[in-house]
């Protein structure tokens, strides 16, 4: 799952010039989310997405457009659905 809260500064100037569509349509298409949420948070921009990240090397492609298009503060944690962890349990379970 990402968290990612926009600088508003930064967010504000990339909404004038019409980028901020294109940023979050692109991240979009990269990230193929199960759910994706747009709205205010701590007193800014935020999103969140729920998202298959295969690979850790896939980081750098996720975080940097966001860093550096709108200066964002990011948080990335892994997340489960209920079969995931269904199947977790039943392995615990079996040793």
């Amino acid at each position: 799952m990402l968290r990612a809260q926009m600088d508003t500064q930064v967010s504000n100037e990339s909404i004038r010039s019409g980028r901020l569509p294109e940023i979050m349509k692109s991240m979009m298409e990269r990230l193929n989310p199960e759910a994706a949420y747009f709205g205010p948070s701590e007193g800014g921009r935020a999103c969140t997405m729920v998202f298959d990240m295969q690979d850790s090397w896939t980081l750098p492609t996720i975080a940097e457009p966001l860093f550096q298009e709108l200066g964002a503060k990011i948080e990335i944690q892994p997340v489960m659905t209920r079969d995931d962890l269904d199947k977790g349990l039943s392995a615990l379970q079996q040793g």
